[in-house]
């Protein structure tokens, strides 16, 4: 290109700045309707062969992971195959037992007697809980000291104690203290195996409740108690609206695994002659001699209400996850549906690079 600097002719460097003048203010051509513009779109004219001096990138390969799963997996099919094919289970046993009158109807007493004990004895607990954050030294100490006597004696012991409680005081009365009384009732007949049971596992399930709620308060930061103080709102209001949906993030997966617990610790009932489901079986089995396949029927119901109970604790939790980041985690249904289209597209990719 010939510019004005180039040409030492007066004439001739202003002919050339002319030229350079209307070239420069001539107009480019315009690219068509829709077409991309530049640095955007693919180049035009791809490099197909990569740079050689660049080394090639290629995928870790995981051997021992994979080697690890296809062990796992080798395992757990031979042993669902050891019990699917052992003839020892009966299974036409278990599938004539699973739904009958006597089994149902333990179920659904084991189902009462777990909800009964868990909303009892987490009412207890929360009341033992304010107790022991209390700045009364009294009620700290009264607090404490259940939990450790309740949390030092086993169930069974307790159960059992419970039992025969008339042993220790054959009457109940209401009235005057040291005076005369109003209302005597014998405790042999005011305490049956079935109000046994619930006494002794709500008593035991509070002192486990009350550290449980206990540590959920603990785990609120103390600035959102001064912050609702500085806004002048009281102590009943400041516990239900801002400590404790706080605090039900810590007590919720706790609160699930004691639920869990308690479904399967209510078949130790069964040593005071409380029809639940393990005692209903085993009347069954003591009768027809058929011990391992009425075992497995009381084992799959327990499984099916702990996978229900399960779900919905997950459901629970990430319900109370609101607000701790900014998407909720995927719910089960979503996984997979984000796995199969993952499966999808990668698939999709394979048969394009083909």
């Amino acid at each position: 290109m010939v510019t004005p600097s180039d040409v030492t002719d007066p004439a001739a460097a202003s002919a050339a700045g002319s030229a350079s003048a209307s070239v420069s203010g001539a107009k480019r051509p315009q690219a068509p309707p829709g077409a991309p513009g530049p640095g955007l779109g693919p180049d035009p004219d791809p490099d197909p062969d990569p740079d050689p001096d660049l080394p090639l990138i290629v995928p870790r390969r995981h051997i021992g992971r994979w080697l690890a799963a296809a062990a796992a997996l080798l395992v757990f099919v031979a042993v669902l195959d050891s019990v699917v094919r052992n003839d020892a289970f009966q299974w036409d046993v278990v599938v004539r037992y699973f739904t009958t009158a006597a089994v149902l109807d333990g179920l659904l007493l084991t189902l009462w007697l777990t909800a009964a004990v868990m909303v009892l004895g987490f009412l207890l607990g929360t009341v033992l809980a304010m107790m022991r954050l209390s700045a009364n030294p009294v009620l700290g100490t009264l607090s404490w000291g259940y939990v450790w006597i309740f949390r030092s004696t086993p169930l069974l012991v307790q159960l059992l104690f419970w039992f025969n409680f008339g042993a220790l005081y054959p009457t109940l009365g209401l009235g005057i203290p040291y005076g005369p009384q109003l209302v005597t009732v014998q405790t042999v007949n005011l305490l049956g195996p079935a109000l046994t049971a619930v006494i002794g596992l709500t008593l035991h399930e509070a002192a486990y409740a009350a550290e449980v709620v206990r540590g959920g308060i603990l785990s609120v930061e103390s600035g959102q108690t001064e912050a609702a103080q500085a806004l002048g709102l009281s102590r009943l209001r400041t516990l239900r609206r801002i400590v404790i949906p706080q605090a039900m993030r810590s007590i919720v997966p706790t609160a699930g695994n004691m639920l869990i617990g308690t479904l399967k610790g209510t078949s130790i009932v069964s040593v005071l002659a409380v029809h639940d489901l393990l005692y209903s079986v085993q009347l069954v089995y003591n009768q027809t001699y058929q011990v391992i396949p009425l075992l497995m029927v009381a084992t799959l119901w327990y499984v099916a209400v702990t996978t229900v109970l399960s779900a919905g604790q997950y459901y629970i939790e990430r319900y109370y996850a609101r607000g701790t980041s900014r998407a909720l985690p995927p719910t089960p249904p979503q996984r997979l549906r984000i796995h199969l289209a993952a499966l999808r597209a990668r698939l999709r990719t394979v048969t394009v690079d083909r």
